[in-house]
Protein backbone atom coordinates (compact mmCIF):
# COMPACT_ATOMS: atom_id res chain seq x y z
CA UNK A 1 0.00 0.00 0.00
CA UNK A 2 2.77 2.27 1.13
CA UNK A 3 4.28 2.17 -2.93
CA UNK A 4 0.78 3.13 -4.17
CA UNK A 5 0.35 6.13 -1.84
CA UNK A 6 3.85 7.48 -2.45
CA UNK A 7 3.28 7.51 -6.28
CA UNK A 8 -0.35 9.18 -5.90
CA UNK A 9 1.19 11.78 -2.77
CA UNK A 10 4.13 12.62 -5.83
CA UNK A 11 1.56 13.35 -8.47
CA UNK A 12 -0.24 15.88 -5.65
CA UNK A 13 3.39 17.24 -4.93
CA UNK A 14 3.64 17.68 -8.87
CA UNK A 15 0.19 19.11 -8.92
CA UNK A 16 1.33 21.68 -5.98
CA UNK A 17 4.78 22.72 -7.23
CA UNK A 18 3.46 23.56 -10.57
CA UNK A 19 0.63 25.67 -8.66
CA UNK A 20 3.04 27.48 -6.54
CA UNK A 21 5.23 28.06 -9.60
CA UNK A 22 2.69 30.11 -10.85
CA UNK A 23 1.32 31.54 -7.74
CA UNK A 24 -2.31 29.68 -7.71
CA UNK A 25 -3.22 27.51 -4.43
CA UNK A 26 -4.91 24.13 -5.80
CA UNK A 27 -7.92 23.55 -4.48
CA UNK A 28 -9.67 19.42 -4.07
CA UNK A 29 -12.81 18.87 -4.43
CA UNK A 30 -15.03 15.76 -4.55
CA UNK A 31 -17.30 15.51 -7.34
CA UNK A 32 -20.90 13.90 -7.71
CA UNK A 33 -21.38 13.57 -11.50
CA UNK A 34 -24.39 13.08 -13.20
CA UNK A 35 -24.48 11.81 -16.54
CA UNK A 36 -28.16 12.14 -17.84
CA UNK A 37 -28.15 11.70 -21.60
CA UNK A 38 -27.79 12.71 -24.90
CA UNK A 39 -30.12 13.77 -27.97
CA UNK A 40 -29.65 13.37 -31.79
CA UNK A 41 -26.78 10.90 -31.74
CA UNK A 42 -25.23 10.07 -35.02
CA UNK A 43 -22.67 7.89 -36.54
CA UNK A 44 -21.14 7.47 -40.23
CA UNK A 45 -22.74 4.25 -42.02
CA UNK A 46 -25.32 3.56 -38.89
CA UNK A 47 -28.77 3.79 -40.57
CA UNK A 48 -31.74 4.13 -37.62
CA UNK A 49 -31.41 3.44 -34.22
CA UNK A 50 -27.79 2.67 -32.59
CA UNK A 51 -26.84 1.44 -29.23
CA UNK A 52 -24.94 4.19 -27.58
CA UNK A 53 -22.89 3.86 -24.43
CA UNK A 54 -20.05 6.11 -22.97
CA UNK A 55 -16.68 6.28 -21.45
CA UNK A 56 -16.01 9.06 -19.16
CA UNK A 57 -12.21 9.89 -16.98
CA UNK A 58 -10.81 12.50 -15.21
CA UNK A 59 -7.68 13.63 -16.27
CA UNK A 60 -6.44 9.98 -17.77
CA UNK A 61 -6.48 8.97 -13.82
CA UNK A 62 -9.78 7.02 -13.07
CA UNK A 63 -12.53 6.52 -15.56
CA UNK A 64 -16.00 4.99 -15.81
CA UNK A 65 -17.83 2.65 -17.86
CA UNK A 66 -21.59 3.38 -18.63
CA UNK A 67 -24.38 0.81 -19.59
CA UNK A 68 -25.43 0.56 -23.18
CA UNK A 69 -28.96 1.35 -24.16
CA UNK A 70 -30.71 -0.40 -26.89
CA UNK A 71 -31.95 1.35 -30.31
CA UNK A 72 -31.92 4.66 -29.83
CA UNK A 73 -30.56 7.92 -30.68
CA UNK A 74 -31.56 9.88 -27.52
CA UNK A 75 -30.57 7.86 -24.76
CA UNK A 76 -30.97 8.23 -21.14
CA UNK A 77 -28.53 6.82 -18.51
CA UNK A 78 -29.13 9.12 -15.16
CA UNK A 79 -25.73 6.94 -13.73
CA UNK A 80 -24.15 8.57 -11.30
CA UNK A 81 -20.33 8.82 -10.23
CA UNK A 82 -18.28 9.57 -7.18
CA UNK A 83 -14.40 10.68 -7.17
CA UNK A 84 -12.79 12.26 -4.39
CA UNK A 85 -9.91 14.69 -4.15
CA UNK A 86 -9.99 15.68 -7.23
CA UNK A 87 -8.04 19.09 -8.20
CA UNK A 88 -10.34 21.58 -9.23
CA UNK A 89 -8.76 22.39 -12.26
CA UNK A 90 -9.38 18.98 -13.44
CA UNK A 91 -10.89 18.55 -17.23
CA UNK A 92 -13.68 15.85 -17.91
CA UNK A 93 -13.36 13.53 -20.92
CA UNK A 94 -16.05 11.54 -22.53
CA UNK A 95 -16.16 9.43 -25.58
CA UNK A 96 -19.54 8.56 -26.99
CA UNK A 97 -19.75 5.30 -28.54
CA UNK A 98 -22.30 2.67 -30.91
CA UNK A 99 -21.93 -0.34 -30.08
CA UNK A 100 -23.40 -3.59 -32.21
CA UNK A 101 -25.27 -6.07 -30.60
CA UNK A 102 -23.24 -9.11 -30.13
CA UNK A 103 -20.64 -7.98 -31.14
CA UNK A 104 -17.16 -7.19 -29.04
CA UNK A 105 -16.42 -3.77 -31.44
CA UNK A 106 -17.07 -0.42 -30.35
CA UNK A 107 -17.31 2.40 -32.34
CA UNK A 108 -16.73 6.09 -31.59
CA UNK A 109 -19.98 8.39 -32.24
CA UNK A 110 -17.71 11.53 -30.80
CA UNK A 111 -16.23 13.09 -27.54
CA UNK A 112 -16.47 15.81 -25.61
CA UNK A 113 -14.09 17.91 -22.51
CA UNK A 114 -15.38 20.16 -19.87
CA UNK A 115 -14.79 21.19 -17.04
CA UNK A 116 -15.89 20.50 -13.60
CA UNK A 117 -17.36 23.14 -12.74
CA UNK A 118 -20.41 22.69 -10.86
CA UNK A 119 -23.98 22.89 -12.23
CA UNK A 120 -25.83 21.89 -15.20
CA UNK A 121 -24.23 21.27 -18.78
CA UNK A 122 -25.37 20.38 -22.28
CA UNK A 123 -22.22 19.69 -24.49
CA UNK A 124 -22.02 19.10 -28.26
CA UNK A 125 -20.44 16.02 -29.19
CA UNK A 126 -18.06 16.17 -31.68
CA UNK A 127 -16.11 13.73 -34.24
CA UNK A 128 -12.89 13.11 -33.38
CA UNK A 129 -11.57 13.30 -37.28
CA UNK A 130 -13.93 15.47 -38.52
CA UNK A 131 -14.95 17.32 -35.87
CA UNK A 132 -18.68 17.73 -37.16
CA UNK A 133 -21.89 18.01 -34.42
CA UNK A 134 -22.61 14.81 -33.85
CA UNK A 135 -25.40 15.43 -31.05
CA UNK A 136 -25.60 16.63 -27.08
CA UNK A 137 -25.17 15.47 -24.02
CA UNK A 138 -26.44 16.82 -20.67
CA UNK A 139 -24.63 16.45 -17.02
CA UNK A 140 -25.20 17.82 -14.20
CA UNK A 141 -22.12 18.29 -11.48
CA UNK A 142 -21.75 18.29 -7.81
CA UNK A 143 -18.79 19.64 -6.06
CA UNK A 144 -17.67 20.26 -2.48
CA UNK A 145 -14.26 21.23 -1.27
CA UNK A 146 -12.35 17.96 -0.21
CA UNK A 147 -13.12 17.30 3.68
CA UNK A 148 -10.22 14.76 3.68
CA UNK A 149 -6.75 15.07 4.47
CA UNK A 150 -4.50 16.80 1.89
CA UNK A 151 -2.69 13.68 1.78
CA UNK A 152 -5.25 11.30 1.19
CA UNK A 153 -5.06 9.49 -2.59
CA UNK A 154 -6.25 11.48 -5.48
CA UNK A 155 -9.05 10.82 -8.22
CA UNK A 156 -10.68 8.40 -5.21
CA UNK A 157 -13.38 6.31 -6.71
CA UNK A 158 -16.17 6.57 -4.49
CA UNK A 159 -19.20 4.44 -5.93
CA UNK A 160 -21.72 4.09 -6.07
CA UNK A 161 -20.68 -0.06 -7.09
CA UNK A 162 -21.82 -0.65 -10.74
CA UNK A 163 -22.05 -4.50 -12.06
CA UNK A 164 -22.41 -5.43 -15.51
CA UNK A 165 -23.41 -9.50 -16.58
CA UNK A 166 -22.61 -10.37 -19.44
CA UNK A 167 -24.37 -12.71 -21.79
CA UNK A 168 -22.04 -14.38 -23.72
CA UNK A 169 -22.22 -15.28 -27.54
CA UNK A 170 -21.51 -18.58 -26.94
CA UNK A 171 -24.80 -19.45 -26.25
CA UNK A 172 -25.65 -19.28 -29.83
CA UNK A 173 -26.24 -23.06 -29.60
CA UNK A 174 -27.55 -24.44 -26.44
CA UNK A 175 -28.93 -27.80 -25.06
CA UNK A 176 -31.94 -27.41 -23.65
CA UNK A 177 -30.18 -28.41 -20.41
CA UNK A 178 -27.93 -26.22 -19.92
CA UNK A 179 -27.58 -23.30 -17.88
CA UNK A 180 -27.55 -19.78 -19.33
CA UNK A 181 -25.25 -19.21 -16.53
CA UNK A 182 -22.67 -21.31 -17.59
CA UNK A 183 -22.11 -18.94 -20.42
CA UNK A 184 -22.45 -15.44 -18.32
CA UNK A 185 -19.51 -13.54 -16.74
CA UNK A 186 -19.53 -10.93 -14.12
CA UNK A 187 -17.99 -7.80 -13.53
CA UNK A 188 -18.25 -5.42 -10.43
CA UNK A 189 -16.47 -2.02 -10.09
CA UNK A 190 -14.99 -1.70 -7.17
CA UNK A 191 -13.66 1.03 -4.81
CA UNK A 192 -10.56 0.97 -2.59
CA UNK A 193 -7.71 -0.98 -4.33
CA UNK A 194 -4.92 1.10 -4.12
CA UNK A 195 -6.07 1.47 -0.32
CA UNK A 196 -6.04 -1.32 0.58
CA UNK A 197 -3.24 -3.10 -1.79
CA UNK A 198 -1.13 -0.24 -3.21
CA UNK A 199 1.57 -1.73 -5.38
CA UNK A 200 1.48 -5.09 -4.58
CA UNK A 201 0.49 -7.50 -7.68
CA UNK A 202 0.64 -10.88 -8.00
CA UNK A 203 2.84 -11.97 -11.15
CA UNK A 204 2.02 -14.78 -13.01
CA UNK A 205 3.49 -18.03 -11.74
CA UNK A 206 7.07 -19.08 -13.55
CA UNK A 207 6.79 -23.12 -11.89
CA UNK A 208 2.81 -23.22 -13.54
CA UNK A 209 3.31 -25.24 -16.67
CA UNK A 210 0.01 -23.61 -17.87
CA UNK A 211 1.33 -20.17 -17.05
CA UNK A 212 4.84 -20.80 -19.13
CA UNK A 213 2.95 -21.47 -22.17
CA UNK A 214 0.69 -18.29 -22.03
CA UNK A 215 3.65 -16.25 -21.13
CA UNK A 216 6.91 -17.40 -21.82
CA UNK A 217 9.00 -18.67 -25.02
CA UNK A 218 7.99 -17.87 -29.07
CA UNK A 219 4.94 -19.88 -29.22
CA UNK A 220 3.08 -17.90 -26.31
CA UNK A 221 2.50 -15.24 -28.62
CA UNK A 222 0.19 -17.08 -30.57
CA UNK A 223 -1.65 -18.42 -26.82
CA UNK A 224 -1.90 -14.76 -25.59
CA UNK A 225 -3.42 -13.74 -28.77
CA UNK A 226 -6.50 -16.30 -28.80
CA UNK A 227 -7.07 -15.74 -25.12
CA UNK A 228 -7.09 -11.90 -25.77
CA UNK A 229 -9.76 -12.73 -28.52
CA UNK A 230 -11.63 -14.63 -25.86
CA UNK A 231 -11.54 -12.18 -23.30
CA UNK A 232 -12.81 -9.11 -25.77
CA UNK A 233 -15.95 -11.99 -26.54
CA UNK A 234 -16.68 -12.43 -23.16
CA UNK A 235 -16.61 -9.16 -21.74
CA UNK A 236 -17.81 -6.97 -24.72
CA UNK A 237 -20.13 -4.46 -23.80
CA UNK A 238 -23.48 -4.57 -25.81
CA UNK A 239 -27.34 -3.81 -25.57
CA UNK A 240 -27.70 -7.86 -24.45
CA UNK A 241 -25.72 -7.01 -21.72
CA UNK A 242 -27.34 -6.31 -17.63
CA UNK A 243 -26.34 -3.66 -15.56
CA UNK A 244 -27.28 -2.65 -12.30
CA UNK A 245 -25.89 -1.17 -8.94
CA UNK A 246 -25.28 -3.12 -5.90
CA UNK A 247 -25.95 -1.28 -2.68
CA UNK A 248 -26.42 -4.18 -0.08
CA UNK A 249 -24.64 -7.21 0.65
CA UNK A 250 -27.63 -8.46 -0.17
CA UNK A 251 -27.81 -7.40 -3.65
CA UNK A 252 -24.32 -9.43 -4.33
CA UNK A 253 -26.19 -12.46 -2.95
CA UNK A 254 -29.06 -11.73 -5.52
CA UNK A 255 -26.28 -11.75 -8.20
CA UNK A 256 -25.52 -15.60 -7.32
CA UNK A 257 -29.17 -16.75 -7.32
CA UNK A 258 -29.63 -19.82 -10.10
CA UNK A 259 -31.12 -18.09 -13.49
CA UNK A 260 -32.78 -19.80 -15.42
CA UNK A 261 -32.30 -22.57 -17.97
CA UNK A 262 -32.17 -21.95 -21.98
CA UNK A 263 -35.84 -21.95 -23.48
CA UNK A 264 -36.78 -26.14 -24.74
CA UNK A 265 -39.43 -24.42 -26.50
CA UNK A 266 -41.21 -26.77 -24.67
CA UNK A 267 -43.15 -24.53 -22.15
CA UNK A 268 -41.52 -26.17 -19.21
CA UNK A 269 -41.11 -23.79 -16.04
CA UNK A 270 -38.40 -22.49 -14.28
CA UNK A 271 -36.80 -25.20 -11.33
CA UNK A 272 -37.72 -23.61 -7.86
CA UNK A 273 -34.39 -23.06 -7.31
CA UNK A 274 -34.09 -20.41 -9.46
CA UNK A 275 -34.52 -17.49 -7.45
CA UNK A 276 -32.34 -19.44 -4.68
CA UNK A 277 -28.36 -18.85 -3.93
CA UNK A 278 -26.89 -21.56 -6.15
CA UNK A 279 -24.79 -23.82 -4.50
CA UNK A 280 -22.08 -23.04 -7.44
CA UNK A 281 -17.89 -22.40 -7.18
CA UNK A 282 -16.78 -18.98 -8.88
CA UNK A 283 -13.43 -18.20 -10.75
CA UNK A 284 -12.36 -14.72 -10.23
CA UNK A 285 -9.66 -12.00 -10.13
CA UNK A 286 -9.41 -8.21 -9.21
CA UNK A 287 -7.32 -6.14 -11.65
CA UNK A 288 -5.93 -2.59 -11.21
CA UNK A 289 -6.48 -1.85 -15.28
CA UNK A 290 -10.22 -0.56 -14.63
CA UNK A 291 -10.36 -1.70 -10.78
CA UNK A 292 -12.95 -4.22 -11.38
CA UNK A 293 -13.51 -7.71 -9.95
CA UNK A 294 -14.42 -10.47 -12.35
CA UNK A 295 -15.59 -13.20 -12.28
CA UNK A 296 -17.81 -16.60 -14.00
CA UNK A 297 -18.71 -20.11 -12.74
CA UNK A 298 -16.15 -22.25 -12.91
CA UNK A 299 -17.87 -24.88 -14.68
CA UNK A 300 -18.62 -22.51 -17.45
CA UNK A 301 -18.38 -24.14 -20.81
CA UNK A 302 -16.51 -21.30 -22.17
CA UNK A 303 -13.43 -22.13 -20.78
CA UNK A 304 -12.50 -25.53 -22.95
CA UNK A 305 -9.56 -25.59 -25.06
CA UNK A 306 -8.62 -22.55 -22.94
CA UNK A 307 -4.91 -22.76 -20.80
CA UNK A 308 -6.19 -20.65 -18.07
CA UNK A 309 -9.65 -19.46 -16.84
CA UNK A 310 -7.72 -16.60 -14.63
CA UNK A 311 -5.59 -15.61 -17.72
CA UNK A 312 -8.97 -15.40 -19.78
CA UNK A 313 -10.56 -13.13 -17.37
CA UNK A 314 -7.61 -10.68 -16.79
CA UNK A 315 -7.00 -10.38 -20.64
CA UNK A 316 -4.28 -11.98 -20.29
CA UNK A 317 -2.42 -9.79 -17.71
CA UNK A 318 1.15 -10.63 -16.84
CA UNK A 319 0.11 -9.47 -13.13
CA UNK A 320 -3.06 -9.14 -11.33
CA UNK A 321 -4.09 -7.67 -7.76
CA UNK A 322 -5.59 -10.82 -6.27
CA UNK A 323 -7.00 -14.19 -8.09
CA UNK A 324 -8.44 -17.62 -6.98
CA UNK A 325 -11.88 -18.67 -6.58
CA UNK A 326 -15.10 -18.39 -4.38
CA UNK A 327 -18.47 -20.05 -3.52
CA UNK A 328 -21.43 -18.65 -1.31
CA UNK A 329 -22.16 -20.92 1.47
CA UNK A 330 -25.20 -20.44 4.68
CA UNK A 331 -23.33 -20.27 7.92
CA UNK A 332 -22.36 -23.84 8.67
CA UNK A 333 -21.94 -24.80 5.56
CA UNK A 334 -23.99 -26.52 2.89
CA UNK A 335 -23.85 -30.11 4.16
CA UNK A 336 -26.17 -29.03 7.41
CA UNK A 337 -28.53 -26.70 4.79
CA UNK A 338 -32.33 -27.60 3.77
CA UNK A 339 -34.16 -26.25 0.59
CA UNK A 340 -37.16 -26.16 2.90
CA UNK A 341 -35.25 -23.55 4.99
CA UNK A 342 -36.07 -20.06 3.26
CA UNK A 343 -32.98 -18.40 1.75
CA UNK A 344 -34.04 -14.97 3.52
CA UNK A 345 -33.90 -16.83 6.98
CA UNK A 346 -30.26 -17.74 7.32
CA UNK A 347 -27.17 -15.91 7.16
CA UNK A 348 -25.44 -16.00 4.20
CA UNK A 349 -21.24 -16.28 3.57
CA UNK A 350 -18.87 -15.82 1.16
CA UNK A 351 -15.79 -18.18 1.24
CA UNK A 352 -12.91 -16.67 -0.87
CA UNK A 353 -9.63 -18.28 -1.64
CA UNK A 354 -6.60 -18.25 -3.77
CA UNK A 355 -6.90 -21.39 -5.73
CA UNK A 356 -5.10 -19.49 -8.67
CA UNK A 357 -1.95 -21.87 -10.54
CA UNK A 358 -1.69 -19.38 -12.84
CA UNK A 359 -0.72 -16.15 -10.58
CA UNK A 360 -0.56 -18.25 -7.41
CA UNK A 361 -1.74 -14.93 -5.08
CA UNK A 362 0.26 -14.98 -1.59
CA UNK A 363 -2.37 -16.73 0.83
CA UNK A 364 -0.98 -14.01 3.39
CA UNK A 365 -3.44 -11.41 1.26
CA UNK A 366 -6.41 -12.98 1.82
CA UNK A 367 -6.97 -11.10 4.45
CA UNK A 368 -6.78 -7.74 2.29
CA UNK A 369 -8.98 -9.56 -0.08
CA UNK A 370 -11.65 -9.87 2.48
CA UNK A 371 -11.20 -6.41 3.62
CA UNK A 372 -11.51 -4.72 0.50
CA UNK A 373 -14.80 -6.92 0.01
CA UNK A 374 -16.07 -5.96 3.42
CA UNK A 375 -15.27 -1.87 2.52
CA UNK A 376 -17.58 -2.64 -0.54
CA UNK A 377 -20.84 -4.41 0.94
CA UNK A 378 -21.33 -3.44 3.92
CA UNK A 379 -22.41 -5.91 5.89
CA UNK A 380 -21.22 -9.06 4.48
CA UNK A 381 -19.15 -11.91 5.85
CA UNK A 382 -16.19 -13.14 4.31
CA UNK A 383 -14.53 -16.34 4.97
CA UNK A 384 -10.85 -16.93 3.63
CA UNK A 385 -9.35 -20.27 3.07
CA UNK A 386 -6.23 -20.64 1.57
CA UNK A 387 -5.94 -23.55 -0.98
CA UNK A 388 -4.07 -25.99 1.25
CA UNK A 389 -6.23 -25.44 3.79
CA UNK A 390 -8.54 -29.07 4.42
CA UNK A 391 -11.20 -26.82 5.61
CA UNK A 392 -11.72 -25.30 1.89
CA UNK A 393 -11.84 -28.91 0.41
CA UNK A 394 -14.38 -30.12 2.79
CA UNK A 395 -17.07 -26.70 2.08
CA UNK A 396 -16.46 -26.42 -1.37
CA UNK A 397 -17.67 -30.59 -1.91
CA UNK A 398 -20.17 -29.70 -0.01
CA UNK A 399 -21.53 -27.07 -2.41
CA UNK A 400 -20.92 -28.95 -5.40
CA UNK A 401 -22.65 -32.23 -3.56
CA UNK A 402 -25.54 -30.29 -2.13
CA UNK A 403 -26.04 -28.97 -6.42
CA UNK A 404 -25.96 -32.07 -7.42
CA UNK A 405 -27.47 -34.10 -4.83
CA UNK A 406 -30.88 -31.12 -4.42
CA UNK A 407 -30.18 -28.91 -7.63
CA UNK A 408 -30.47 -31.03 -10.07
CA UNK A 409 -27.17 -29.74 -11.74
CA UNK A 410 -25.21 -32.33 -13.83
CA UNK A 411 -21.97 -33.74 -13.02
CA UNK A 412 -20.28 -31.96 -16.36
CA UNK A 413 -21.79 -28.77 -15.48
CA UNK A 414 -18.99 -28.48 -12.39
CA UNK A 415 -15.84 -28.54 -14.81
CA UNK A 416 -15.64 -27.41 -18.05
CA UNK A 417 -17.60 -29.41 -20.60
CA UNK A 418 -19.40 -28.71 -23.85
CA UNK A 419 -22.07 -31.17 -25.28
CA UNK A 420 -22.34 -31.87 -28.70
CA UNK A 421 -23.78 -28.98 -31.13
CA UNK A 422 -22.60 -26.48 -28.49
CA UNK A 423 -20.44 -23.26 -29.86
CA UNK A 424 -17.53 -23.03 -27.30
CA UNK A 425 -15.48 -19.42 -26.99
CA UNK A 426 -12.46 -21.13 -28.75
CA UNK A 427 -14.45 -21.40 -31.88
CA UNK A 428 -16.60 -18.68 -31.82
CA UNK A 429 -12.90 -16.73 -31.40
CA UNK A 430 -11.72 -18.40 -34.40
CA UNK A 431 -14.63 -17.10 -36.53
CA UNK A 432 -13.88 -13.44 -35.47
CA UNK A 433 -10.45 -13.72 -36.87
CA UNK A 434 -10.65 -15.15 -39.78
Amino acid sequence: MQGAQTKSRNHLDTINLAAKEFNVDVKYVDLVIRFIGASNLSRKHVIGMINPCFYATLDGKVSYASSVKSSTISPVWDETWIVNMVPSTATLSVVVRHTETGSPVDNDIGEFHTTITPGAKEVVIVGKHLSRNRGSFWLNIQSSPSARDSRSLPYSFDGPIHYSRHNSPTMGVLTKLRDTRLYSTWKIYIKGIPQFFGDTMQQWNHDYKAAKAIFQGPASIAVRSGIVAGHHVLYARTALNDFGVIASADDVFKLLHGGSRASSGDGSRQPASANRIKPAVYTYVIVKEDESFRFSETGAAFFVDFASKHALHSNCAESVVYSGEFHPRPEGGWDTFSDETDDGSVKWELVIDNNSGTYSPNPDLLVKVAQLVEFNFPGIKVVTLGQDNPDLKKSRDACREYALMERGVKATELEPHATEGEETLSHRVSLTRT
